[in-house]
């Protein structure tokens, strides 16, 4: 992201931050409502992922305490995307579960499908450092995943 959107994320409001979702979303290239199982269609040579629903909390419930917002961006290697869905599958459902996490969406692009767009909200810094400790984020991102990218980028945001 460019320095300007940055600064736009850190000054929104909590009430925005689904705004502030949806913009970062559209930076990315990634429609806001890939996120949803029952609206997701499948990309163009790219294979669907399946498992977007967060849990019984709301949107609301999530932000309403604020905590740690971390976004990141992957981009696959040439003809490793559909792969990195396949792990992603599997690692979103045990991410959603993480007690730490109050939100955990991941979008892949509708026009680059080798694109991935992660918006995390954790409790604390001490719910991310669970997080990236876990034994599933160790296996299917650290061990499957992390290879198969050509670039990755994150940036920690605390909500105001």
């Amino acid at each position: 992201m460019q320095r300007s959107e940055i600064e736009i994320a850190t000054m929104s409001t909590r009430r925005s931050a689904i705004g502030t979702f949806a913009a970062i979303m559209a930076v990315a290239g990634v429609s806001p409502w890939a996120v949803s199982q029952s609206r997701s269609e499948p990309s163009e040579g790219g294979r669907p992922m399946k498992h977007y629903a967060m849990s019984t909390r709301t949107i609301s419930d999530a932000i309403n305490t604020g905590g740690l917002l971390v976004v990141a961006q992957w981009e696959a290697k040439e003809g490793q995307a559909d792969r990195i869905a396949e792990i992603l599958d599997r690692f979103l459902p045990e991410a959603q579960k993480d007690p730490g996490a109050k939100l955990f969406l991941i979008g892949r692009g509708k026009d680059n499908p080798a694109q991935f767009l992660f918006y995390e909200l954790f409790q604390d810094e001490a719910a991310l450092k669970a997080h990236q400790d876990s034994a599933y984020f160790k296996t299917y991102i650290a061990e499957q995943a992390l290879p198969l990218l050509a670039k990755r980028e994150r940036a920690q945001y605390a909500l105001i």
